[in-house]
């Protein structure tokens, strides 16, 4: 039998209940889009669907080495910039980074036989070029995330007399291994068949796939969590902002996705020597700059043992390796990116590009 106390008891917690539900009401109602990209930045050169921004300097004298942003095809570099207060590329600026940055556009299905050539000889060089020359100077500082530093390790090690200083992050090198399930899943893709069957590779296909590395996380605990906190308006707005770059997938041109797939997770031919683009063997051994590798210790996309190998295979005397207890995501948008790993490649880079 319910006492007194029990009944007041469970009248609170049904009072309190019924105010967080007016509340999150009101909270939704309220929900700002404000998106990301909010860093004032402009677009300075366009190439087919390609855009590259250069963004407005926040100190008086910002570095004299631009460095230049290469972002993975997958995905969009908003996550660098997904909120003011917590953005990668802010930080960047504020420590007297001047920056650009690569936006690939959503390929449509006359980009099916765009290759890796196409993007790294082509688009990369054709980028790198125009900023040479807009500041006559003759190298600049390369910036890789993810498949994106995969890309500007290929373009370095083809071009080392125009990169300055090479920073890569949450990058693969090495494909060798089996610790994360998108490691094992490329490696059995029969790739081919669906290039040949879907021509671009749809980008709700590849979200599909990142989001069962993880399922009961990203699928199921994020929604949960939400409900806690339905009620703060900055909490709704941050979680949307994420969904909304989680979900913004372009689709992936299919060729040069097939190539990527069979040449890396397949055969492991960059580590190996092999590789070659445009007739050309990519030598990681000719990459003498300066080169800064950092790598998230819990991210379940691009295991340590991808990443790491990169030092013993460039050949520069100056390799710095940092790894963050943090994961793929929060390398760039959690608070200790913004309290350790920016002022890290700030700092790295400022040393480095006078």
């Amino acid at each position: 039998m319910l006492s007194f106390f029990d009944l007041d008891a469970s009248a609170k917690e049904g009072f309190e209940a019924y105010k967080k539900l007016l509340q999150s009401v009101e909270t939704m109602i309220h929900v700002e889009d404000t998106g990301s990209n909010l860093t004032e930045r402009e677009v300075v050169y366009e190439q087919d669907k390609l855009k590259l921004y250069h963004y407005k300097p926040r100190v008086k004298r910002p570095m004299k080495v631009p460095t230049l942003i290469v972002y993975a095809l997958i995905n969009t570099p908003a996550m660098m910039d997904l909120q003011q207060d917590r953005s990668f590329i802010k930080n960047l600026l504020d420590g007297g980074t001047d920056l650009y940055l690569i936006e690939w556009g959503y390929p449509t299905a006359d980009d099916k036989y765009l290759t890796l050539s196409d993007y790294i000889n082509g688009y990369i060089d054709d980028v790198v070029d125009f900023i040479l020359k807009k500041h006559n100077i003759p190298q600049l500082n390369l910036l890789g995330v993810c498949q994106g530093g995969t890309f500007s390790v290929i373009y370095t090690a083809l071009n080392q007399n125009k990169v300055k200083n090479l920073v890569t992050m949450v990058t693969p090198i090495d494909f060798e291994n089996n610790d994360g399930l998108l490691f094992r899943w490329g490696k059995d893709l029969d790739i081919d068949r669906m290039v040949e069957a879907f021509g671009v590779i749809p980008g709700d296909f590849m979200n599909t796939g990142f989001l069962t590395l993880k399922p009961i996380s990203l699928m199921v605990n994020k929604y949960v969590d939400l409900i806690n906190d339905i009620d703060d308006i900055d909490a709704v707005n941050n979680f949307m902002r994420m969904e909304r770059w989680i979900f913004d997938s372009p689709d992936q041109a299919g060729h040069a996705f097939c190539e990527f797939v069979n040449s890396f997770f397949r055969d492991n031919l960059l580590v190996k020597g092999e590789y070659a683009l445009d007739g050309e063997k990519v030598d990681l051994k000719k990459i003498t700059c300066p080169v800064l590798n950092l790598i998230a210790e819990r991210d379940h996309q691009v295991p340590n043992s991808a990443s790491t190998p990169l030092g013993d295979h460039v050949g520069s005397e100056d390799v710095t390796t940092r790894i963050f207890p943090t994961g793929h995501i929060g390398l760039f948008v959690s608070g200790r990116s913004q309290r350790e790993v920016a002022p890290l490649a700030v700092e790295w880079l400022k040393e480095r590009s006078k």
